[in-house]
């Protein structure tokens, strides 16, 4: 395992949590138009708890979110923006700290059957173009298929930076139980590994999945990088969405959040997932600042 590396937490609770208002469609976007602020804050507050990366707040930049309209007229300007304040906040830490840049799903969170090859860099590009002056690192996150990578992959090339891949996986019942660790699309875990060997990325993550399914597809891509003789760091932020959402959508509402996945209860699964071979740890939907700082403490002590 390489380097530990603190991943931060979920944008849009913490958004909340300090007084900016979500709401669909816009979701976190609207805090970009309402409230930048607090967007600043928000990464701040990562990064006192420890957090070595921030990612721009441009998850819910794309037409899916804002509207088509939206996108085309306010759309680089906001991406911008995404960027701007987390370098900021990455430039005022007094220590080092990465920005990555975010590059969602864009036709829609948990829903590979509407992605559109023929469309996403349309839309990639963009994000590519507008997030570049500020950001470290690219990652493309909560991808529920093999071919939403292939599309970061191919829109993030000529800008010499690296990139990450994180894919969210299959939470139901079954995958709890132990069956096969797979994507939401329903491919294997196996397979996208296989994939991000090749692919040139930096890290393969998993994220945006109940905390109890990561340890297995950690072991899964260890055992495939190995098998290959590829060295890839591997990434895990979970979720704390109260039962599986492979029924509806990331940010459909606000999903209730468990009550027993306290920041003590999460920073014992981060330790699992480092003992299974993840070196990049960090928390989505509902994994907030506290929980960042528990786990930072507890993954430096071991």
């Amino acid at each position: 395992m390489g380097d530990l590396v603190i991943l931060d937490g979920g944008m849009s609770r913490e958004l909340v949590r300090l007084g900016a208002e979500l709401k669909q469609p816009e979701w976190s976007a609207l805090a970009l138009i309402d409230s930048p602020a607090i967007v600043r804050q928000v990464h701040a507050d990562f990064i006192a708890a420890g957090a070595d990366v921030v990612t721009t707040n441009s998850y819910a930049l794309v037409p899916f979110h804002i509207g088509e309209e939206r996108f085309a007229t306010q759309g680089a300007s906001l991406i911008a923006l995404s960027g701007r304040l987390a370098r900021e906040a990455a430039d005022a830490a007094g220590r080092p700290v990465k920005v990555a840049g975010g590059l969602p799903p864009i036709f829609g969170s948990y829903e590979p059957e509407n992605f559109d090859a023929s469309r996403v860099q349309d839309y990639l590009s963009v994000l590519v173009e507008n997030l570049d002056p500020f950001v470290d690192v690219w990652l493309g996150e909560t991808l529920s298929l093999i071919a939403e990578g292939e599309a970061v992959r191919v829109a993030v090339a000529g800008t010499g930076k690296p990139f990450w891949i994180s894919f969210t996986l299959a939470d139901d019942a079954a995958q709890v139980a132990g069956a096969k660790p797979k994507l939401r699309s329903g491919e294997a875990v196996a397979d996208a590994a296989a994939w991000a060997a090749g692919s040139g990325a930096a890290a393969l993550l998993f994220n945006c999945a109940r905390p109890e399914v990561m340890e297995a597809a950690v072991r899964v891509a260890s055992d495939v990088f190995r098998d290959k003789g590829v060295s890839l760091a591997i990434g895990v932020y979970a979720n704390a969405f109260e039962s599986d959402t492979d029924e509806s959508a990331a940010n459909e509402g606000l999903h209730d959040t468990r009550k027993d996945l306290t920041s003590d209860v999460y920073s014992r699964f981060a330790c699992n997932w480092a003992e299974a071979g993840a070196s990049m740890i960090g928390g989505c939907c509902g994994i907030g600042a506290e929980h960042i700082h528990q786990l930072a403490g507890a993954l430096k002590a071991r």
